[in-house]
């Protein structure tokens, strides 16, 4: 087992303590039933009974394991253990003194069951007492009140982890909660002091220096309500994190963390067909390009939850891929799995991948998406962004994949920008593939729109500016884009992947959308200063192909309903004729760097689109 000398004292010390007390309900039952001074006919048999019953606790103490409980860190589970050890003593030592019978040891039927009840009260009373001791020491000198708000189980949880965790530095003060139900109830021995609309006027009342939201499926918009008062209030405000981030069921100490601009924009969590993606992944091999990305190492996780056969991860820069090949190598029940680095650009390169492993379900995450990049470096949209899906798409129809979803974009949709028209032409030669594809097979592009904390967001090139101590710089106080976290998009991407719809592009349910501006004040605040007076916030004007707002379908296309609440069809997704012919001349173009001529060819070819202007 490892023990060192210092546990073996430990464990018996905890084992002569319980035994003393043991010892010593044995004696106090002898004294309740009989009184003092014993009578005559029983004294002879005292120190028999605390003989038998020292030997009985001494093996239950063993069995039960009560010498491994923390008497500090008490909890349910060490009370049941300890009511299983006194039932399991009343039961032995009533055996025992009817075996042992009258003549030789006189004893009222009723004292071992006095004793099993005194040594429940008595060994769980001391560790209680400990308990209670341990949790008080911690709420003195150096210590902060603090409110949590949300009184349900994780706030409940919250309360205890804090109490019994003296590095915390913190103490509980109050509750708050809007169900009416628990006002002026109390929860691990904090009240509920309130509603949420009370939390500036609690704070004061109780004193709390700091403010913990537990409500772990909490939307963006009571995050914000929180937020916001806690700000009026003069008090920092911290939370746990959403529901799709806490692997674990018990929240502790370490989960909490200051609010991020993610959970102001918190939706519901999504909630999947765990079956219907089961089906398509559990023991396939599955191949991500682009693995190494914020959205393709996002699938690599999600995808992990559903046991796959083999995994495959593609992408071309081989530093981003061997720290996901370190971050996997930690699950020691994570699926196998193989790097390579390889470009979807190099045609030979992915038929040889493809010919070696075989993949059913091709995640193609592989991309360009930096918008005034691209408008700089048209050609590499065109060889990376349209020829590499085709690459991969063709891949696929030839070596039988039975799945490939194409990650796309808002951006695609009524394209002003380079990038967003090569993802619409991509779009469309995975559409044209999904027609050669035979019965039972599955190619779908999904739309959506920015992800928050991808690489090249806007989100972490703000923190960086407030870091450097501004000015935070938009585009246009009018622009507005839709958001949506990095799980929920690649949890969506598998939902989507397991509908075989052939042939179908898909559109996410991307919310409200939101003001960039409102983004930049709110990333202002939550780092603790005050936007215009703190940080400078500057207008540089849009960007070359930015739009000041994106759309999710084109005027051509219609949406129809999936069976998932999130998840659309984009209806009216033409093909134009001789698509592959205008691939190869644009790839052709790419080569010789006619910047020009791609503008032209991609306006020509894609309705409503203004690149070329």
């Amino acid at each position: 087992m490892g023990l060192t000398r210092e546990n073996l004292l430990i464990y018996a010390r905890k084992i002569c303590m319980d035994l003393v007390i043991g010892l010593a309900a044995s004696a106090a039952a002898f004294a309740i039933r009989l009184g003092l001074p014993i009578p005559h006919p029983f004294a002879g048999s005292l120190l028999p009974y605390l003989l038998i019953s020292l030997a009985l606790k001494t093996g239950l103490e063993v069995l039960f394991g009560l010498w491994r409980q923390s008497w500090r860190n008490s909890s349910t589970q060490d009370l049941l253990c300890i009511v299983r050890f006194s039932v399991t003593f009343t039961v032995l030592s009533s055996a025992a003194s009817f075996l042992a019978g009258p003549s030789n040891m006189p004893l009222p039927r009723g004292i071992p069951l006095i004793d099993g009840a005194l040594s429940l009260i008595f060994l769980g009373g001391a560790r209680m007492l400990v308990r209670i001791r341990n949790e008080k020491n911690h709420h003195g000198d150096g210590t902060r009140p603090v409110l949590i708000v949300g009184a349900g189980s994780a706030g409940v949880s919250m309360a205890k982890e804090i109490q019994r965790n003296p590095q915390s530095r913190m103490t509980v003060a109050a509750f708050l909660d809007d169900d009416p139900r628990k006002q002026g109830l109390t929860f691990a021995g904090v009240p509920v002091v309130g509603t949420l609309d009370q939390l500036p006027q609690s704070v004061r009342k109780v004193g709390a220096q700091e403010v913990l939201i537990a409500i772990p499926s909490a939307p963006g918009s009571l995050i914000r309500r929180v937020f916001e008062a806690a700000r009026q209030a003069k008090v920092k405000a911290r939370t746990v994190p959403s529901l799709e981030e806490i692997l674990s069921g018990k929240l502790s100490i370490d989960y909490i963390r200051d609010v991020q601009v993610e959970d102001l924009l918190r939706r519901e969590p999504v909630k999947l067909d765990l079956e219907e993606i089961g089906r398509y992944l559990t023991g396939r091999t599955v191949l991500i390009t682009g693995a190494g990305g914020s959205i393709g190492s996002e699938l690599v996780r999600q995808v992990m939850r559903f046991n796959p056969g083999h995994m495959v991860l593609l992408g071309r820069g081989e530093n981003s891929l061997y720290l996901l090949e370190r971050e996997l190598r930690r699950f020691n029940d994570a699926p196998s799995f193989q790097t390579l680095v390889a470009d979807v650009r190099q045609m030979p390169r992915i038929r040889s991948i493809f010919r070696e492993f075989k993949p059913s379900v091709v995640f193609h995450a592989a991309a360009h998406k930096h918008v005034p990049m691209m408008e700089q470096s048209p050609e590499e949209a065109v060889l990376n962004n349209l020829l590499g899906t085709r690459n991969v798409a063709d891949a696929c129809l030839e070596f039988q994949t039975d799945v490939l979803v194409n990650i796309s974009t808002d951006k695609a949709v009524n394209p002003t920008s380079v990038m967003g028209a090569s993802k619409r032409l991509a779009e469309m030669v995975v559409r044209s593939r999904a027609m050669s594809a035979g019965e039972g097979k599955s190619f779908v592009s999904v739309r959506f729109g920015n992800v928050l904390g991808s690489r090249g967001s806007v989100i972490p090139l703000f923190k960086e500016q407030i870091r450097n101590g501004g000015p935070v710089t938009v585009t246009d106080p009018n622009m507005i884009r839709y958001f949506m976290t990095i799980p929920e998009a690649a949890q969506l991407v598998l939902q989507a992947g397991g509908m075989m719809l052939n042939g179908a592009v898909f559109v996410l349910d991307m919310g409200e959308p939101v003001r960039i501006l409102d983004m930049a004040k709110d990333l202002i605040r939550l780092s603790g200063f005050e936007p215009g007076r703190d940080i400078e916030i500057r207008f540089t004007g849009a960007r070359p192909g930015e739009k000041l707002y994106e759309e999710l379908l084109t005027s051509e296309e219609d949406t129809e309903a999936t069976r998932h609440n999130k998840i659309f069809i984009a209806r009216g997704c033409d093909v134009p004729d001789h698509l592959d012919d205008a691939v190869d001349r644009l790839a052709a173009l790419a080569e010789e760097g006619d910047r020009i001529a791609i503008r032209r060819m991609m306006a020509e070819l894609i309705p409503n689109c203004t690149v070329a202007n």
